[in-house]
């Protein structure tokens, strides 16, 4: 064996993306509400980049100048009430707005963000006449962070009429709760790990059940927990009876089904339940009506899981005069960027030490691939919506079972782009249309062909498999190899797994749940 050393020359190809093509890339796939966050950090972290507002009335920004003038000659008579002041204070305040007139004419003419409007100076009239700040107010209004389930499971638990080492023994299990309000973890292994035993951890479980609110909280499985809302839910219904003279309803019935027959319940076995119940069909299905009021999760009573905010970063109308419709981007919440002129100037003031404008010139290139950035994610994405609008003109007048196959290639090869700069345009994006409010990539699908040659989508057959389904007979569901042979009718051939995918995509049940007796 022999080790020896050697130097080889390879000539090979690599691509190798720049930090600042990752950055853009990242801005091109931020949904509206990320790309503000990105826009207010940069803003805050990089005193170059500065937000303007724009307007049409000049006259307006003339009045506002001349105010300010005013307001300076007010503070000028202010300023020496006593006489004792020289002629050069006098003068020093007159030269004030002269050396910071460039706070008044700020309007550096670098590329900016929406280069085609007309814009007024950075200073705000409203500001200047005492107003309260939009955004203070806005944070000072907003809805405070909700309390968590544990911290609203220990306030209940403060007031429970309980010994020391119970109510020491609960709080450890309300730690264990999860966030559907279950206790899933077994008490011998909490007993392992605390100083508690089992039976005292017992104690306070039960006493967890039957003093937390709703109904059914620290329950070890879907059987107990449905129990426990049934023992409240009677209990009231008895009490209430008393109080009102009105008859209570028959939950025994219905803690019988949980009880004993809980399985068949969740298979739809109706029947099976009667026979071996000595019921009534009936009454069966009377008690699963009472059911109706319980709760798998109760835990998420409390902890109201608030839905993601959409924003469509694009809007849809139909034009009459035009016959056809119109696409335009919701970006009017994006603020208008620029570069700020004065530190523009101070990039090139060789008097400024070199690492100021070091710092300065690179703060400034940051700020102007921002903008830069921001154009080109507008502008990216605006064609992609203008493609996908006229390709699905078909679902915008019609609805979801005119949808066609579009692939992304398609879009991509039609405007010149690689098919993953169109990925990312999509991504998270969100379109207002004629039909609500629907994700972008939802109008990009694979599809097939009908048995007359037509495309269609696969979102087309999800759309036409619901609606076989809203329509059989409940009493005699269709199975799988029945719904295959409905769509066929429809010229629609797919194979019987592809039904059962879908079904499970839809939340729509088998056929033996599905049956109503």
């Amino acid at each position: 064996m022999r080790f020896e050393t050697a130097q080889h020359m390879k000539l090979a190809q690599q691509m190798k993306l720049a930090p600042r093509m990752i950055q853009s890339m990242e801005i091109l796939q931020m949904p509206l509400l990320a790309l503000e966050e990105r826009i207010e950090q940069e803003l805050e972290s990089n005193v170059t980049l500065e937000t303007f507002q724009p307007t049409a009335d000049r006259e307006a920004i003339e009045e506002q100048r001349a105010q300010v003038e005013r307001d300076a000659r007010e503070n000028e008579r202010e300023l020496n009430v006593d006489g004792s002041g020289s002629a050069d204070d006098f003068e020093r305040l007159d030269n004030l707005e002269s050396s910071y007139s460039e706070a008044f004419d700020n309007a550096y003419e670098g590329r900016s963000y929406k280069q085609s409007e007309e814009y007024e100076p950075t200073y705000s009239p409203r500001r200047m006449a005492g107003e309260r700040d939009a955004k203070m107010d806005a944070m000072a209004n907003t809805e405070a962070r909700p309390r968590s389930l544990h911290d609203q499971l220990l306030e209940q638990w403060m007031f429970a009429d309980v010994d020391d080492d119970t109510r020491e023994a609960g709080k450890l299990l309300i730690e264990r709760i999860d966030d559907d309000g279950y206790m899933r973890i077994d008490l011998a292994e909490i007993a392992a790990q605390s100083r508690f035993d089992i039976e005292a951890l017992k104690a306070a479980l039960e006493a967890l059940q039957h003093g937390l609110e709703p109904p059914g909280m620290a329950a070890r499985d879907v059987r107990e927990c449905l129990l426990l809302q049934i023992d409240a839910l009677a209990h009231d219904a008895a009490l209430t009876a008393k109080t009102n003279g009105h008859p209570a309803a028959d939950w025994a019935i219905v803690r019988l089904l949980v009880e004993e027959h809980l399985d068949d319940l969740i298979h739809n076995r109706i029947p099976r339940i009667a026979q071996r119940t000595e019921l009534t069909v009936d009454q069966v299905k009377q008690a699963m009506e009472h059911m109706h009021r319980l709760m798998l999760h109760p835990g998420r009573a409390l902890v109201n899981e608030t839905p993601p905010t959409i924003i469509p970063d694009a809007i849809v109308e139909y034009d009459d005069d035009l016959d056809d419709y119109m696409a335009y981007l919701t970006d009017a919440r994006l603020p208008n960027l620029r570069i700020n002129r004065e530190y523009a100037l101070m990039a090139r003031d060789r008097s400024l030490a070199k690492q100021d404008r070091e710092f300065i010139r690179t703060n400034l290139g940051n700020a102007q691939w921002l903008i830069d950035a921001v154009n080109q994610r507008q502008n990216t994405l605006l064609r992609v919506v203008k493609a996908v609008v006229a390709a699905q003109r078909d679902y915008l007048d019609q609805g979801q079972q005119a949808l066609k196959p579009l692939p992304m290639s398609q879009v991509a090869d039609q405007l010149g782009m690689h098919v993953a700069t169109v990925s990312r345009a999509v991504a998270g994006k969100y379109l207002q249309t004629p039909r609500g409010v629907v994700a972008l990539r939802k109008l990009f699908t694979g599809g097939t062909q009908t048995d007359s040659g037509e495309d269609v989508s696969w979102e087309t057959i999800k759309a036409a498999l619901q609606e076989v389904v809203a329509g059989e007979d409940k009493a005699k569901p269709l199975s799988d190899e029945a719904l295959v042979a409905e769509l066929k009718k429809r010229g629609i051939e797919i194979a019987r797994r592809t039904i059962a995918k879908y079904r499970g995509q839809l939340d729509i049940p088998p056929a033996r749940l599905r049956k109503e007796f």
